[in-house]
């Protein structure tokens, strides 16, 4: 598993094909392999879709058209060999689309290579014969509210087994890890180092192992300088930061014979869920990481706006930044 954290590839394709890459290199092909492709099929989206088609070489392709609406064309092999992928070539293209400095330029096709077993596959192609399949607008939506599902799911194993009252965050005894045991590294936007760690603060955080040795000269932070493509072990949330004793405070329910494995924290653009904080019993006064004075003048300032989402016959309720 590879964090890469953010719900969306468009800004950074290059790395995402090299997650791509990475996770695919551990496939021994002892069982079949099912890959769920995004939704983004349009633009360079379906080039990118492309791109994945050559790099994995499927036996099959399964593609689900949308009711009464033409997304994109059938993926049939000869359409698949002959198209330019955004970063790979079609079969009479001249020359491919540089990658810059990212590592995927070692896996463009050659002659005779991923563009011909590429055409090895057998399409199946699924036409709905139902209304609203597909209807744009709404998966994204649904993937929000699925996606903090399974946030809290992954943090209620944080909970007792046994049944009673959900114990809030800072409730919960934290790891306690020094500074210079793990790198750090924001993935998603540029931080200022004299800002970082009011960043990491509060954040959800993939818990990672990086091949290299952690070498820390001072007692400060140790900051990586660009995004690894490395193993991720699990994911926590960095509850505290003790700047005197040097120690990020991670609730994770990872356990500790594979915390020993972790050196580095990736904080991508991914939430904890508004709930997990607002919602907070038994505490007096200010609820912690939850305040109603704002600066507006501070760029993504502004306060947590609640919206009802109503489809069909179920309504919706969700808390959302």
């Amino acid at each position: 598993m590879v964090y890469y954290g953010q719900t969306s590839c468009e800004q950074d394709t290059e790395r995402y094909l090299d997650v791509v890459k990475y996770v695919f290199s551990s496939y021994k092909k002892e069982v079949p392999l099912i890959v769920n492709t995004m939704g983004w099929v349009k633009g360079e989206g379906l080039l990118l879709l492309i791109d994945i088609i050559r790099l994995l070489s499927p036996s099959h392709i399964v593609q689900m058209d949308v009711y009464d609406w033409k997304a994109m064309a059938p993926l049939t092999p000869e359409y698949v060999h002959h198209t330019p992928g955004l970063y790979t070539k079609g079969k009479q293209q001249a020359k491919c689309k540089q990658m810059g400095t990212s590592g995927a330029e070692n896996w463009k096709p050659s002659e005779g290579g991923a563009d011909a077993s590429a055409s090895e596959y057998k399409l199946l192609y699924v036409h709905p014969e139902f209304p609203r399949a597909g209807v744009a607008g709404e998966a994204r939506v649904h993937s929000g509210i699925l996606r903090d599902m399974a946030i809290l799911g992954y943090l209620g194993q944080l909970q007792s087994p046994d049944i009673g009252a959900v114990l809030p965050l800072h409730s919960l005894v934290p790891y306690q890890v020094p500074f210079s045991a793990v790198a750090l590294r924001v993935i998603h936007t540029d931080v200022a180092p004299t800002n970082i760690m009011y960043a990491v603060n509060a954040s959800w955080v993939g818990l990672c192992r990086i091949p290299d040795e952690i070498r820390c000269q001072t007692d400060g932070p140790v900051l990586l300088t660009q995004t690894p493509v490395c193993d991720c072990l699990g994911f926590g949330i960095v509850r505290g930061v003790d700047m005197e004793k040097k120690l990020y405070h991670i609730l994770t329910p990872v356990p500790p014979e594979n915390l020993r494995l972790v050196n580095c924290l990736l904080l991508g653009n991914i939430a904890v869920p508004n709930c997990v904080l607002v919602g907070q019993q038994g505490v007096e006064g200010e609820i912690p990481y939850v305040t109603s004075d704002y600066n507006y003048s501070i760029v993504g300032s502004g306060k947590l706006r609640k919206k009802h989402f109503k489809r069909r016959e179920y309504t919706f309720e969700c808390d959302y930044a």
